[in-house]
C-alpha cells in the first residue's frame, strides 16, 4: 500500500515518470489504456490553450479577473482520471483542466470568468460543484457531499481541491476534521502550486510538507510529484478506493508549480525570480507527458501539432459564443442563494434594479 510507503513523516515524493517523461518507478507504472491516456494529454492541451488564450482575453478587455492553470495540468487530470463516474469533484478556483476532465464545458467556464453565473450551471449528470471563490469552504462542502453519501449509501466519494495556502484556513482543518470524525469518503488535493498569491509556502508554515497535516487529523496522506500524471493518478486511484471501503478521508499533497501569475491581477516578478521559473518550466507537466506518449508509440509530433490548431480554433469559437452571450439576468445574481428569495435578498433586488433604472447614479 502505498500510504505505508509513503507515509508523509518519511518525507518521500511519489514519482513515477521523470522530467524526460522516462519511468523510474516501473513496478508502479499504472495499466492505462490508449484511448484514456490520450484523452488525459487531450485535455491537458485543451486546458494549456484555453488557460493561454483567457489570459489574453482578460489583458484585451474581454475577460475579467482570471487564475490561470498553467503548470497544474497533471495534477489536475491525473486526479480526475482517477475518479468514478457517480463521484464528485469540488473545485476552488484554479481547476480548469480537472473540470473540462469531469466533463463541465470550456464554453461554460469561460461563460464563468466572462461574468455571466450561468457558467455555472451545469450539464445534467455532471458531478462537478461550482466554482468557489471563498477560499477553504470548499473542503467543508465537500464533507457535506461525503457526509450526504455516506448516509444514502451511495457510493460516491468527494474529491476536493485547495490551494498550499487554503490549507491555512480553518475551514480546512474543519472540513477534513469532520470528515476524520465520521469515516466520510473524501479525498482533499492540495495543490501546493508554492505560493499562496505572494507568500511562498515556505513562509506560510513550518510544517515540513502539507501531507503531513493528515497526521493530526489521523488519516493518511502522502507528497506526490504533481507535474508527474502517472504519479498523480496512481496515489488519487489507491486513496479513493481507500475512502470508499469506508475507511475515511485521505490527504494529498500535489507538489506543483504555477508557472503563471495568481490570477490576472498579479504580477509575480515582484515576489519571485525569473530563474525560478526556468526551473520549473524545465519541468512542465506537458512535456514530460507527451515524451511518454510517443515512446510508447502513441502519439507524435506531427499530431500534436494538428491537435494543437484544432483546439486553438475551438477555443476561439468558444469564446466568440460567450460573448455573443451577454452577461446575465440582473434577477440571477440573487435568486439562486436560496431556493427562494429571502426578504432581504428581494428587497436587494429592488433597491438596485431601481439604482439601474435611474442610470447607475
Amino acid at each position: 500500500m502505498l500510504f505505508k510507503d509513503y507515509d508523509p513523516l518519511k518525507k518521500k515524493r511519489l514519482s513515477i515518470l521523470d522530467e524526460k517523461g522516462k519511468i523510474v518507478n516501473k513496478e508502479l507504472e499504472p495499466d492505462i489504456d490508449k484511448k484514456t491516456l490520450l484523452n488525459m494529454y487531450k485535455t491537458m492541451a485543451l486546458g494549456r490553450i484555453a488557460d493561454t488564450k483567457a489570459l489574453q482575453y482578460q489583458r484585451q478587455g474581454r475577460m475579467l479577473t482570471y487564475a490561470p492553470n498553467k503548470g497544474q495540468e497533471a495534477a489536475q487530470v491525473g486526479a480526475a482520471a482517477a475518479m468514478q463516474e457517480q463521484d464528485w469533484f469540488v473545485p476552488a478556483f484554479r481547476e480548469l483542466n480537472a473540470m473540462l476532465y469531469r466533463g463541465v464545458t470550456l464554453e461554460q467556464i469561460y461563460l464563468y470568468w466572462y461574468g455571466n453565473e450561468w457558467g455555472s450551471h451545469f450539464d445534467e449528470g455532471v458531478k462537478v460543484l461550482p466554482i468557489n471563490i471563498i477560499i477553504g469552504s470548499q473542503i467543508n462542502h465537500a464533507s457535506g457531499v461525503a457526509y450526504a453519501s455516506k448516509i444514502l449509501k451511495k457510493n460516491e466519494v468527494a474529491v476536493a481541491s485547495i490551494g498550499d495556502g487554503g490549507t491555512s484556513h480553518g475551514e480546512f482543518y474543519e472540513g477534513l476534521n469532520f470528515a476524520s470524525s465520521f469515516d466520510l469518503p473524501l479525498v482533499v488535493m492540495i495543490q501546493n502550486n508554492q505560493y499562496a498569491i505572494s507568500t511562498p509556502r515556505k513562509k506560510a508554515t513550518k510544517a515540513e510538507t502539507l501531507a503531513q497535516k493528515a497526521v493530526a487529523f489521523g488519516i493518511p496522506g502522502m507528497q506526490v510529484d504533481g507535474n508527474d500524471i502517472l504519479a498523480m493518478y496512481v496515489a488519487m486511484k489507491e486513496s479513493i478506493e481507500y475512502a470508499r471501503s469506508g475507511k475515511g478521508p485521505v490527504l494529498i499533497e500535489a507538489y506543483t508549480y504555477r508557472l503563471g501569475p495568481h490570477t490576472t491581477s498579479d504580477d509575480p516578478t515582484l515576489y519571485r525570480e525569473d530563474k525560478e521559473v526556468e526551473m520549473w518550466e524545465k519541468r512542465d507537466p506537458m512535456i514530460r507527458f507527451k515524451k511518454y506518449l510517443i515512446d510508447k508509440g502513441y502519439w507524435s509530433e506531427k499530431e500534436d501539432k494538428a491537435l494543437e490548431a484544432e483546439q486553438t480554433k475551438f477555443v476561439g469559437e468558444t469564446f466568440k459564443k460567450v460573448e455573443q452571450s451577454g452577461t446575465e439576468d440582473l434577477l440571477d445574481i440573487f435568486q439562486y442563494t436560496y431556493k427562494e428569495m429571502t426578504p432581504q435578498l428581494k428587497e436587494q433586488y429592488e433597491t438596485h434594479k431601481k439604482f439601474l433604472e435611474e442610470g447607475g447614479k
